[in-house]
């Protein structure tokens, strides 16, 4: 039989203490908020579930029987186990509400994330926030792994073995700086795209995932004129008349006003990509995960925060 089964629950346990402390059924059921019948009832309960009297009932009051004296004693060790645990797993939803650990990819983190974080803050002035950064590929197994308690990836799909939702679109551009031949161009085709060696992000990126899959009918990316680990990289080779260079949309909002990069349409591929939220599979995101997760979906909804 089940240790439940055998061992009355806390609540009897201590209904038995008030009783045995006050002397009487009636006062502890009005020190613990229930009838008396009912406090009766659940004294005769834990009675026939241990198999033994455990008071002793008079017009005076009750009194624990040799036995209900010696099963007070243990149920006062059960409860004050009961409280010591009860601290404990408060300290650690503490900790758990007081820290977040965030992985992002590099786009996320460094045009979406500061905003959300600036949110976050004013909704939770007390949280610790660690953010790192790593492509969508090490993102997720940072979050696989229990390194992060939520993580944010670029890429068609959500990582296999996690749980996810979208929490925001984004779209790839080619871009080139003023001088460079294809400023002057109207359009290039998606075959050209893919036979020209161009400025790069290094595999596992979503960048680099996405822009694959699109040219993969059209033989896939040529070998690569550069490949760079950092949009701010990425910008500033495209910048110098380098190449060309596939990158997300946010990141080159001020470079494309500026004057300091063109962008070239492509117009057979599709290049919007979702911005994926993550986490383990199996769990809900709690605490400061669970408001930064609202905080995006508030904002990917949100009219005015539309980023075209």
């Amino acid at each position: 039989m089940a240790l439940a089964h055998r061992v009355p629950d806390l609540g009897a346990l201590e209904l038995l203490l008030a009783v045995v402390r006050l002397g009487s059924v009636g006062r502890a059921a009005a020190e613990l908020g229930v009838t008396q019948p009912a406090a009766s009832a659940r004294i005769r309960s834990m009675e026939r579930q241990i198999g033994v009297a455990l008071l002793e009932r008079s017009p005076r009051g009750s009194r624990p029987t040799e036995a209900g004296a010696l099963v007070a004693e243990w149920a006062q060790q059960v409860i004050g186990a009961a409280h010591a645990l009860d601290a404990g797993l408060g300290a650690l939803r503490e900790e758990r509400d007081g820290r977040l650990r965030v992985v992002a990819s590099l786009t996320v983190a460094e045009y979406l994330m500061p905003g959300w974080l600036v949110a976050l803050r004013e909704a939770r002035p007390g949280t610790a926030v660690t953010l790192r950064t790593a492509n969508s590929t090490d993102v997720a197994e940072q979050v696989r792994g229990g390194e992060a308690d939520l993580g944010f990836v670029e890429g068609a799909r959500k990582p296999a073995g996690l749980s996810g939702t979208v929490v925001a679109t984004d779209r790839l551009v080619v871009v080139v700086a003023p001088r460079h031949a294809w400023a002057r161009r109207s359009a290039v085709t998606a075959d050209e795209l893919a036979s020209t060696p161009l400025i790069l992000r290094e595999q596992g990126s979503g960048t680099r995932e996405i822009l694959d899959r699109a040219l993969a009918a059209s033989g896939g990316t040529a070998p690569p004129l550069l490949q760079l680990a950092s949009t701010t990289a990425l910008k500033a080779a495209a910048i110098s008349g380098a190449g060309p260079v596939v990158v997300s949309e946010l990141a080159v909002t001020e470079e494309l006003a500026s004057g300091r990069l063109v962008t070239v349409p492509v117009p057979e591929l599709d290049l919007r990509r979702p911005l994926h939220a993550i986490w383990p599979a199996g769990q809900r995101p709690a605490g400061p995960a669970r408001d930064l997760l609202s905080l995006t979906r508030r904002d990917a909804h949100d009219p005015t925060s539309d980023r075209g």
